[in-house]
């Protein structure tokens, strides 16, 4: 027997959450067993390869040992561990308990952030996809026959943009219509909404939970006068206030989240951000509170296609991940410096957030995105179908359609995506089960091969540290 390569390992001091010298946090990526074991049992581990089985063992020892083979510490050799993780992927990529339909009502967007090319800028709204009336309704239809085709537990609609309020009559009808579907198939459904917040109002939120609401997720980037900075309307007007008063209006009848974009320039004013919200009536309201790096457009990004490469105050591209975080290049790629920071700088918002006993993630990713699963989807505004929100608009990344249309491109970009195992080039990396290598987006727009990871295991180690504290804590 010998050490899982999916183990994570954190020494606790002693005393802590009565923690002896010595004691460990272990944590299996794979199996998500958690656990916090004394230095006689860490001991066990260490013998790489065991030659003693547990018959040589103590009562004691032995059932130590069988503690941390049942959760997956301990495997036969590396071989198992490979074949184990393969089995994860396979049932993650045919996973059906989940149908999962992420719907851009529209391109268009009511603000004029600077660090975004979406938005009121220039004539780009003008131009902007936007779903009519129509093709909402064979989203409807496409939705349904894929309900009977998957035969899910649970359908999860997310609408998104764009700002998806611009579209409300889109919204509402792929929502009623999903709602009516799942209810006569015995179906669970749930929806939510990424927003600005602007339109938000107490009449979209009752309106949308008759079609199972369950979050809306809000952007604030930074305190009122950073927000107001990064985040304003065509004419420079702020936004800030209006966005509050729309949260607090809202808070008593769905759980809100707030995330937010920050660069150099603006991350220094989030612990103020975070003394706000924490004094807000609304506060033990918020469902999560989260903050990732700018995200922005590189200078090829063709005209409709979302902008998700992060980038420094210099505007040069940093490797990272899309909707989430930036940190270094993966693979034969040096490191960067600037990513590197800014993994710092994720992992000190995210104690800081819950330092002022606001909810904050892990940092430890829940496994692979939804780029990896069969049966999750996104659909442009004009009926496209794609892996991921981040390719929407690409259409040369389009991997089907709602009218079931079978078109060469579409299937060879479909199957493209099924090949990809960006996690090949990982090596033994412990992170690779809740990781998966990291953005497609980032790996496809800065790398140029989606098969190429994007690396944040100094933020996911940094994130482990801080759970076991947590865990050793509560203890």
């Amino acid at each position: 027997m010998q050490p899982s390569m999916f183990n994570v390992r954190v020494p606790l001091s002693r005393g802590e959450g009565g923690a002896g010298s010595g004691d460990l946090f272990l944590l299996n990526t794979l199996t998500d067993a958690q656990v916090v074991v004394s230095r006689d049992v860490a001991e066990l581990l260490d013998r790489t390869p065991m030659t003693d089985g547990p018959e040589e063992l103590d009562d004691e020892g032995r059932a130590a040992f069988d503690l941390l083979a049942e959760h997956g510490f301990l495997v036969t050799n590396r071989a198992e561990d490979r074949a184990a993780l393969d089995r994860f992927f396979a049932r993650t990529t045919e996973d059906r308990s989940e149908l999962h339909i992420t719907v851009l009502t529209t391109l268009q967007c009511n603000f004029a952030c600077d660090y975004c090319f979406q938005g009121d800028h220039g004539d780009y709204n003008k131009f902007a996809d936007k779903m009519s009336l129509d093709t909402a309704i064979r989203i409807s239809a496409w939705i349904e026959r894929e309900l009977d085709r998957v035969r899910p537990e649970r359908l999860v609609v997310m609408f998104f943009g764009g700002e998806p309020l611009l579209n409300l009559p889109v919204m509402y009808e792929i929502a009623e219509r999903a709602w009516r579907a799942t209810q006569a198939r015995g179906v669970w459904m749930g929806t939510s909404i990424i927003t600005n917040g602007l339109l938000l109002t107490t009449e979209v939120v009752d309106r949308m939970l008759q079609y199972g609401l369950k979050g809306v997720k809000i952007t604030l980037d930074g305190d009122r006068d950073t927000h107001n900075r990064m985040r304003p309307l065509r004419g420079g007007q702020g936004t800030f206030d209006r966005i509050i008063e729309n949260i607090r209006q809202v808070a008593d009848r769905v759980p809100i989240s707030i995330g937010g974009n920050f660069d150099e320039t603006s991350v220094d004013s989030y612990p103020a951000l975070l003394d706000f919200l924490s004094e807000q009536p609304f506060a033990d309201k918020l469902a999560k509170v989260n903050f990732k790096p700018v995200i922005r457009n590189g200078p090829a990004a063709p005209k409709g296609m979302l902008p998700l490469i992060p980038v420094g105050r210099d505007n040069k591209p940093l490797a990272g991940t899309c909707m989430t975080s930036a940190g270094k290049g993966g693979g034969a790629l040096a490191g960067c410096v600037s990513c590197s920071t800014l993994d710092d700088k994720i992992g000190f918002l995210r104690d800081e957030t819950r330092r002022r006993g606001l909810p904050a993630p892990t940092g430890v990713p829940n496994g692979p995105c939804h780029v990896h699963m069969k049966h999750a989807h996104t659909i442009g505004p004009d009926g496209s179908l794609y892996a991921c929100p981040g390719f929407t608009g690409d259409k040369t990344l389009s991997t089907g359609h709602i009218d079931d249309r079978r078109e060469a491109w579409r299937e060879s970009a479909r199957e493209r995506f099924e090949r990809l195992h960006p996690w090949d080039e990982c090596g033994d990396c412990a992170f690779i089960p809740v990781c998966a290598g990291g953005c497609l987006v980032a790996s496809h727009n800065e790398l140029g091969d989606m098969n190429l990871p994007t690396c944040h295991k100094r933020s996911f180690e940094s994130a482990v540290i801080a759970l076991a504290h947590q865990v050793a804590s509560a203890a």
